[in-house]
């Protein structure tokens, strides 16, 4: 298939031509998650409250060889090649334009695809060795850059079934950072901690996720309790 020329020809070359191919691989009362090709997927959606996402960056990191970690920690997984290439840019625009605020991990990546923005957010990885010291994440809104320092371990706590997830904590604090928002789109769902945190957090959100085995994964996570966040850790 040819590239589209604009956001409104890959919206017509994309999309389903009806809303009955929406069926929902997973639904309950606060997430749902599709599986399937977000282009085809999200213009039938409506319109969100946040995109809060990390997609892929074009960096051949869908994978890796060897398990780092123990006890639920970086495994080794198949190269999928889900990450040979980053969005396309008129794709990033149609997911701007249908969401009023945005949260985009590895924002860094997209620099010449996003409007300028004041307001960064920067994990802060806890540790000093042979791997990345942090990551960065794209907003919308005005104000300060703000930095989140939280140990790798939290991906050991949380039990790490994507070669790029996100912890879950992380996630619940990039909601608390875009303000009073209820629904939440994520396009690039992975192992769901995006749904994960916001259900945990009493928001709404719907997840787009193209491998099916990550669907499952996060349909399995979000099959938990709400967890309690009165300083307990554990799942309900």
């Amino acid at each position: 298939m040819n590239a589209p020329n604009n956001t409104q020809d890959a919206m017509a070359a994309f999309s389903p031509a009806t809303g009955s191919a929406l069926r929902p691989y997973h639904q309950e009362a606060s997430v749902t998650i599709y599986h399937g090709d977000c282009r085809q997927i999200a213009p039938l959606l409506g319109r969100f409250d946040l995109l809060l996402t990390d997609p892929p960056y074009g960096i051949g990191k869908d994978g890796q060889k060897r398990t780092t970690g123990g006890n639920g920690g970086r495994k080794a997984h198949d190269f999928l090649g889900w990450d040979s290439e980053r969005p396309e840019p008129w794709l990033l625009q149609m997911l701007l334009a249908q969401t009023d605020k945005q949260i985009i991990w590895g924002g860094n990546y997209f620099a010449d695809c996003l409007p300028p923005t004041m307001k960064w957010l920067v994990w802060d990885k806890g540790q000093r060795i042979n791997q990345s010291d942090g990551e960065l994440a794209y907003t919308s809104e005005s104000g300060a850059l703000r930095i989140c320092t939280m140990n790798r371990v939290e991906l050991l706590l949380d039990g790490t079934s994507h070669p790029t997830q996100k912890p879950e904590k992380l996630m619940r604090w990039c909601i608390e950072q875009a303000g009073d928002v209820q629904t939440i789109l994520d396009p690039f769902a992975g192992s769901g901690t995006t749904g994960r945190a916001a259900k945990d957090l009493g928001k709404t959100a719907v997840l787009i996720e193209r491998e099916e085995r990550f669907c499952e994964i996060a349909a399995r996570r979000l099959s938990q309790g709400v967890l309690a966040l009165d300083g307990q850790n554990s799942k309900l």
